[in-house]
C-alpha cells in the first residue's frame, strides 16, 4: 500500500497551527487544550453554538453539530434546513445564507464554528462578520492560501498549510473529533 498520501497527511497535521486573537500557540498539543477548554466554557454557559461550511466542509458542519450535542452535551444549532437555507438564498443571495440566520438567531455570548477550507467564501466571511459584530464566539478552521479572507476573523483561528480540499477537511473532521472526544471523556 502506498502511505503517501497519508504521509502528506500527517505533515499537514504537523504543520497545522492555531492561533488565538492571531497570537501563534506555539504547540499543536496546546491548540486543542485551549479549543477544547473554550467548547467546555460554552457548553458551561449554556451558549447556542452554530457550525457553518459550504460542500464538504457543510457536511463536517452537520456532523459536528450532531457530536456535539450528543456526545459533548452542547447546545448546537443547525442551519442546514433545506426550507431555511433555500429561502435564505433566494430571498437574500447565497452569500448571506449564514449571515442572516446568525443576525436573527444569534445573540452575544453564542458560538460559531466556521469552516471554509479555501477560506474565501463570502457566505461564510459574512457569517464571521456578524458574528463578531453580535459579540459571539468565532472559532474558524481554514486551509489553503495562509492570507485568506476567514483565517483572520475569528477569535481562534485553526489553519492547515495545504492546499488539497480532501486533506485539508480531514484535518479539519479531524481535529473537531479530537475535541468532542476529549469533551466526551471528561464528562
Amino acid at each position: 500500500m502506498n502511505n503517501r498520501y497519508f504521509e502528506e497527511l500527517k505533515i499537514a497535521l504537523d504543520s497545522t497551527t492555531i492561533s488565538y486573537e492571531n497570537d501563534l500557540l506555539p504547540l499543536y498539543n496546546e491548540g486543542i487544550d485551549y479549543l477544547t477548554e473554550v467548547f467546555k466554557r460554552y457548553k458551561a454557559a449554556y451558549s447556542r453554538t452554530f457550525f457553518i461550511g459550504n460542500g464538504g466542509s457543510a457536511a463536517i458542519a452537520s456532523h459536528m453539530t450532531a457530536d456535539f450535542m450528543k456526545n459533548g452535551g452542547m447546545k448546537t444549532i443547525s442551519l442546514y434546513d433545506a426550507s431555511v437555507m433555500t429561502c435564505m438564498s433566494n430571498d437574500y443571495g447565497y452569500e448571506h445564507i449564514f449571515s442572516t440566520p446568525l443576525n436573527l438567531l444569534g445573540a452575544s455570548g453564542d458560538f460559531l464554528v466556521a469552516i471554509s477550507s479555501s477560506g474565501n467564501s463570502q457566505n461564510i466571511v459574512n457569517a464571521c462578520q456578524t458574528a463578531k459584530d453580535k459579540e459571539m464566539f468565532v472559532v474558524t478552521f481554514t486551509g489553503f492560501d495562509s492570507n485568506n479572507k476567514v483565517s483572520k476573523l475569528g477569535n481562534v483561528n485553526v489553519y492547515v498549510p495545504c492546499n488539497e480540499y480532501g486533506k485539508v477537511e480531514s484535518i479539519h473532521q479531524i481535529i473537531l473529533q479530537q475535541i468532542v472526544d476529549t469533551m466526551r471523556e471528561r464528562i
